[in-house]
């Protein structure tokens, strides 16, 4: 049923850019609404065929509805991608699908500007939808599933499986209001700031979404413009903070500890990254101006650690050292609850709050020392979550790394890849996948592993991965 009504509001979005292209008097308006009767037709097939009243979920099928949900929203998003024949086979059909969704901004297309508006613009909805359905997933459902820790957002432990319904609902209407309220704002900082209201409503959704996607080859280094940078850069950033942060902030005015810790903690991490990356530059005299080099650091840095995957330069070209760092930056990720991938913040300092804990405990072992994070404790549940998640993510990676080397792509290529998609941040820290790059090199066995990772990425690992076990099914 949920799956059903997912595929049916794809379906309805459909009809936006069919009318984008009549009123262009382009032909690919039929193929958008033959797509959308196909989404239309099969989601309220099954939403009407199991229509009931869900009073209550079990741990199971909280699993299959999260995983079924995501993976059928991306099979019917690719339908446009495929009828309209902008895609080359199938497996670029997912992968664009699968990247808008999930947020990766990662594309298997080189030509942009001479693509049509409507597959533009679609591209966009899929990262503006995908983005509301990862902020719903993060905050509501990862906490009853337990997956990576999130169980510190589980406020009402005892009685939150009967409630999941109602605090969904209640949740997406305060999400869905703060998010659009967002992109309005982004799209009339960038109107202003010299972009065509098109330009600007692509990039405000896939801004706000931590997306990347662009409707320009060279991304935002197409515009050259400081205005345009520090816009981007600054709604990239605020899409990067937990939607409810605002809430909380500016509707109850009661400020959550534990999301303060974790803004702060972000905040910080950014300026070092920001500063260092600054002072590098300039001292390398990649940038002579010191100016010049906090504009596209600033930029960059942000970029990549908030998972959207903008590019204002080739910051390859900074130097060796730059495929390092622009690693770290993937793999730090925004905050829980925000439409950013990657392994998140909190996480971090769960594990560095742990080893602190540890370095106390070997000088004073009788010591009693808790897991803080800001004021809030993590139990020992909490902690073992997290570094079973981490555990996952960096064992996936290598898996994954691997199945892609074994089907041909070198050492390089392969983990640059994988860690792009996996991190939902996109470009990798190779020339043909990098800032001025694109995925359309690759093979279709390797676009499919590469979907596949986005998806897992994006559904925390552990989703997926429980699903795959035999006693999953036994239950």
């Amino acid at each position: 049923m949920v799956s059903g009504f997912f595929m049916s509001i794809m379906g309805l979005a459909m009809l936006i850019p069919a009318g984008l292209d009549m009123y262009d008097n382009q032909t690919n308006w039929s193929y958008f609404l033959n797509s959308s009767i196909i989404s239309l037709f099969l989601g309220l097939s099954l939403y009407l065929a199991n229509h009931t009243e869900i009073k209550k979920l079990s741990l199971q099928q909280g699993y299959l509805l999260t995983a079924g949900s995501w993976i059928s929203i991306i099979l019917i998003s690719a339908l446009p991608f495929i009828q309209t024949g902008v895609s080359a086979d199938f497996s670029d059909a997912l992968f664009e699908s699968a990247s808008g969704l999930t947020g990766t901004g990662a594309t298997i297309f080189s030509d942009l500007e001479n693509l049509p508006r409507s597959i533009l613009l679609w591209r966009s909805l899929l990262c503006g939808l995908g983005g509301i359905g990862i902020v719903v997933f993060a905050i509501a459902i990862l906490p009853f599933l337990g997956i990576g820790g999130m169980q510190i957002f589980q406020h009402e432990s005892s009685d939150f499986n009967d409630k999941l319904m109602p605090k969904l609902s209640y949740l997406a209407k305060r999400i869905i209001f703060i998010y659009l309220l967002l992109v309005i704002c982004c799209l009339l900082a960038l109107r202003f700031s010299g972009m065509n209201w098109f330009d600007a409503l692509n990039h405000a959704l896939s801004t706000v979404a931590t997306c990347g996607f662009s409707t320009k080859d060279e991304s935002i280094a197409f515009y050259d413009s400081a205005t345009i940078d520090i816009v981007i850069t600054l709604f990239m950033f605020l899409g990067s903070l937990p939607l409810t942060y605002y809430y909380v902030v500016i509707i109850n005015k009661n400020i959550h500890s534990f999301r303060t810790a974790q803004v702060v903690f972000y905040l910080k991490l950014l300026f070092i990254y920001i500063g260092g990356t600054t002072i590098w530059l300039w001292l390398s005299d990649y940038y002579p101006n010191f100016w010049t080099a906090l504009r596209f650091a600033s930029f960059n840095v942000v970029s990549i650690t908030t998972s959207t995957g903008y590019a204002s330069t080739d910051y390859l070209l900074w130097g060796n050292l730059s495929s390092v760092i622009f690693l770290i930056f993937a793999l730090t990720g925004g905050c829980t609850g925000s439409t950013s991938g990657s392994i998140k913040i909190f996480r971090w300092q769960v594990v560095l709050a742990f080893v602190k804990k540890h370095l106390i405990s070997a000088v004073e072992p009788n010591r009693v020392v808790p897991v803080k994070i800001g004021t809030l404790t993590s139990d020992n549940k909490i902690v073992s979550s997290v570094f079973v998640f981490l555990s996952a993510y960096f064992f996936s990676i290598i898996i994954l790394t691997f199945l892609l080397a074994l089907f041909g792509l070198d050492f390089d290529t392969a983990l640059s890849t994988v860690i792009g998609c996996i991190t939902n941040s996109g470009p990798g820290i190779e020339k043909s996948i990098g800032p001025v790059g694109n995925y359309s090199g690759l093979a279709e066995c390797h676009k499919y592993i590469l979907s596949f990772a986005m998806l897992l990425g994006r559904l925390e690992i552990m989703t997926i991965l429980v699903i795959m076990t035999r006693s999953f099914w036994k239950q």
